[in-house]
């Protein structure tokens, strides 16, 4: 069956879509499992961002019922995943991400090690040694390295010590996942010790891409199949030969530059969205919504891209306005007072100050604190 080919949809139409299954919409809100599973996982590189990525999905959402689905219910998992950054995903999908990674993952960190002059029977026999090492319960990045430091050749104690790719393998296997903490403080805990009974080897690599692919488009469709490579960290040659085996579920989407892909069953709820006014949004550092695209034009202008898309993978916290950028702000937290400043890229309208102000109080009752803003 050939790919179903749609009329031009409007830019407008795109982005109330993608908003909506984002579930930054005033509509009813979801809990953080159905989020994480909604927009393909939370971005969760830095703790404190992931947090707010789910508060501005919804304000009710507080960092004691993520923490409790994290470390008490355990129906998120928090691991190392797409361009092999953390992330928070729904425990029971676990499966498919790292089936659908795990190649390219493991390879990622293998050749690291490569680099390092470690051969690869090397690199692949320090896994049964952490898996070891964790047997007893988690432990931190340096008490790994403490315990199987005895059990590794001198080349490979100097690799422990200035990197931790070794224990990117484990991760990227599904062997093992991460626990509480941050920075250095986080620890690594054996995954068949921790999650329910998880049938990762059940699902073949190729299998898993299709489901995640459609996960992909269902969140951030229409896209392009390098948008897909992009965001998931999968080489293209893996991406290509899944359009085949997915044409009968694929619309073809007319675009600007490219055409894009988008599910044939989320056809028509795209050709619905439509909306009276601007959604308004104060997105966290590397939130979800601005990563999953090669090219960033649906997002901002060139003049401003540095400004959000920032060196060394930075990605600033912005305005979001209508499912466009609008500016960047910043938060700092003292004495119970939380200050926010906000850079707009241009003049806002009375509605969109004020709708700023609307959200920049929401965060206020989240820290608990008395808001003081102000428009720079």
């Amino acid at each position: 069956m050939r790919i179903t080919k749609t009329p031009q949809i409007r830019v407008e139409e795109v982005a109330h879509f993608r908003l909506r299954r984002h579930h930054l919409l005033d509509e009813p809100p979801a809990d953080p499992v159905t989020i994480c599973r909604d927009v393909c996982g939370v971005q969760a590189q830095v703790m404190s961002a992931a947090y707010l990525q789910l508060w501005t999905r919804n304000h009710s959402i507080t960092r004691a019922e993520v923490e409790n689905s994290l470390w008490k219910t355990r129906t998120l998992v928090k691991t190392s995943l797409m361009r092999q950054t953390l992330h928070l995903i729904p425990t029971n999908e676990f499966p498919i991400y790292i089936a659908a990674l795990r190649q390219c993952r493991r390879e990622g960190a293998l050749r690291v090690m490569a680099r390092c002059g470690i051969s690869r029977e090397e690199g692949e026999a320090i896994t049964p040694l952490i898996m070891e090492a964790l047997a007893s319960g988690p432990l931190g990045r340096v008490a790994i390295a403490a315990a199987i430091r005895p059990k590794v050749s001198k080349r490979v104690r100097f690799f422990m010590e200035k990197s931790w790719s070794h224990v990117r393998v484990p991760v990227a296997e599904g062997l093992i996942c991460y626990g509480g903490g941050e920075g250095n403080q986080v620890v690594f805990i054996r995954v068949d010790q921790w999650l329910p009974k998880l049938k990762v080897q059940d699902i073949s690599p190729t299998e898993a891409q299709c489901e995640l692919l459609r996960k992909y488009l269902g969140a951030y469709g229409p896209a392009t199949l390098r948008d897909f490579s992009h965001w998931a960290g999968i080489p293209m040659q893996e991406v290509r030969p899944l359009r085949p085996l997915l044409d009968s579920e694929l619309a073809e989407v007319p675009g600007g530059k490219k055409n894009c892909f988008l599910l044939r069953d989320d056809v028509a709820a795209l050709n619905k969205c439509s909306q009276a006014e601007p959604c308004i949004r104060l997105l966290p550092i590397f939130d979800s919504y601005l990563l999953a695209h090669r090219e960033k034009d649906h997002l901002l202008s060139a003049q401003h891209y540095k400004r959000v898309y920032r060196n060394q993978g930075w990605i600033s916290p912005v305005v979001l306005i209508g499912g466009a950028i609008a500016g960047v702000w910043s938060h700092k937290l003292q004495s119970k007072k939380l200050f926010v400043e906000v850079e707009p890229f241009g003049k806002l309208s009375k509605a969109a100050k004020a709708g700023v102000e609307r959200e920049a109080g929401h965060l206020a009752a989240f820290f608990a604190s008395k808001l003081d803003l102000k428009f720079q």
